[in-house]
């Protein structure tokens, strides 16, 4: 459950938007009523925050957040904006995620889909390092908010305000912005701080831009992202909502929707000879009423029809098991893009999906020995297809242990800077500290192992050598139908143990730092 917070029209008076009309859309409805139906399904009770007032309207979201025992969501009433937009940033596991624009908008990044600088903008950033700028007040404006955020790659590091120096600022906070739960506290303290300085912010000051102001000079992490292929205005004239639903509706939400149910953190084999069409099977099935649950098991039956035909130690059904292994793998993957797509989850359901999982693949591998056994090859086959199976338990069990005591670990704090300070020298100062500190010993290992994955190469290479799911089935399908199960144990032993040898040292390292 999401606690929605629905703010007044801002910069500037509080514009209603109740008689701006979407034309373009079914209905007829005005710009208010649409975006209330689209939150009253994450929140039927949502809080409403005039925005006139700077310094109450603060109050008051500081008021929600103190009372908030859910994740929170803030957005401007003039809104414009797809569903699977609020979608996706209502589901982002960051402490706190802001949609912003870049200065100018000229481009799209293919990581997190912000605008990027044209030529002329960069080359004259470059000519002063930045580290040699000066902090500016942001006078530039993107979609009618000043420019005022200084963005990196995945965070905000630095905002300023009318009367709070910023160097040099590039994007602006669009509108909508999520808080965790556990970032709810430091949003209520936050804004009781912004509102009793209130007087020092200017008239074209966004509401949503200072609450990101506060929170990053009290140390919270406040991540980013682009529209991508979504849409989202903040409108205040008629023409304005005439051009946005003119726009909104040439846009294909549906498409969106359905590459967001798709992970973005699939392996090699998944990404390139699974994901490229399961997608469409995900969807065929979400729109004829078939539920995760039931994917799930024509994935099971797959698997186990594979095991039943190595289970012959003949080479066509050894084949066709190697066929039906990679079809129990993208029906696997088919359940969960269902799930997303559709938006049905359930905890039976990742249950489901988890538990059957390692049950495939351990059929699969009693399957694959006996086949070796009926084919007269004799019995020693199962002590390979024991340490293939104790090997993958025991991975799965580190996997798991691991990913419970890491979530238990504080984030890395970030430096704080006092909300009255005029600039953000000091703590450009620290950050710069804290990215030197980071840098040495074991913490620049993985810093720099990290920043090789910007190489493709590198990128799959490290996919593929954790031995995931997909590379483990594509292994068996092809192994058992061109070669034997003792090929097939073989090459999981040897792979498995890379992958785990790997992996230990990698959370070695990370559980040191």
């Amino acid at each position: 459950m999401t606690r929605v917070v629905l703010l007044g029209a801002s910069p500037g008076p509080d514009i209603s938007p109740t008689g701006l009309r979407l034309a373009a859309l079914s209905g007829n409805p005005s710009v208010s009523e649409r975006l209330r139906s689209q939150l009253t399904s994450m929140d039927p009770r949502f809080a409403t925050i005039p925005t006139d007032d700077v310094a109450s309207a603060l109050r008051a979201l500081a008021d929600v957040a103190e009372q908030a025992t859910e994740s929170l969501f803030i957005i401007p009433e003039n809104s414009v904006v797809h569903d699977e937009l609020i979608y996706q940033i209502t589901k982002s596991k960051r402490g706190a995620l802001a949609l912003v624009a870049k200065e100018p908008r000229v481009g799209v990044t293919e990581d997190n889909g912000l605008e990027e600088n044209g030529p002329e903008d960069n080359a004259a950033e470059d000519r002063i390092p930045i580290d040699e700028a000066e902090p500016e007040i942001g006078m530039n404006r993107v979609e009618g908010l000043p420019v005022r955020l200084r963005v990196g790659k995945s965070r905000v590091v630095s905002v300023g305000t009318a009367n709070h120096a910023v160097t040099r600022p590039n994007a602006v906070a669009l509108g909508p912005l999520h808080i965790s739960a556990r970032n709810a506290p430091r949003l209520a303290e936050t804004c009781r701080e912004l509102a009793a300085m209130a007087d020092r912010f200017g008239a074209d000051d966004d509401l949503v831009q200072l609450v990101v102001f506060g929170l990053v000079r009290n140390g919270v992490s406040v991540g980013i992202r682009g529209r991508r292929d979504l849409f989202y205005r903040r409108v205040t004239t008629q023409e304005e909502v005439n051009e946005a639903g003119a726009e909104m509706a040439g846009m294909d939400e549906d498409r969106s929707r359905l590459n967001n149910a798709v992970k973005g953190a699939d392996g090699f084999f998944t990404t390139f000879f699974v994901s490229t069409y399961s997608r469409y099977i995900a969807r065929w099935a979400a729109r004829r009423g078939l539920t995760p649950n039931q994917v799930t098991l024509i994935s099971i039956t797959l698997g186990v029809a594979a095991a039943a035909c190595f289970a012959t130690g003949e080479r066509p059904w050894m084949v066709l098991g190697g066929v039906l292994i990679y079809f129990a793998f993208v029906f696997d993957c088919v359940d969960g893009q269902v799930a997303r797509y559709a938006r049905k989850f359930g905890v039976l359901g990742a249950w489901l999906d988890a538990t059957f999982d390692r049950f495939k693949e351990y059929v699969v591998f009693a399957g694959l020995a006996v086949g070796w056994v009926v084919s007269g090859n004799g019995d020693e086959i199962w002590i390979l297809a024991l340490a293939a199976l104790s090997l993958q338990s025991v991975r799965h069990l580190l996997d798991f242990s691991f990913g419970v005591a890491n979530r238990r670990k504080p984030p890395a704090p970030l430096p704080t800077t006092p909300l009255d300070a005029p600039d953000d020298r000091d703590l450009r100062q620290k950050l710069t500290a804290r990215k030197v500190e980071r840098s040495q010993g074991l913490r620049g290992v993985l810093k720099m192992w990290t920043k090789a994955g910007k190489y493709r190469v590198v990128h799959w290479a490290r996919k593929m050598i954790v031995f995931p799911i997909g590379e483990r089935f594509a292994a068996i399908a092809i192994t058992a139908a061109l070669f034997d199960a003792r090929i097939t144990f073989i090459t999981l032993v040897i792979w498995g143990s890379v992958a785990a040898a790997y992996t230990l040292t990698g959370r070695l390292m990370r559980s040191l730092v």
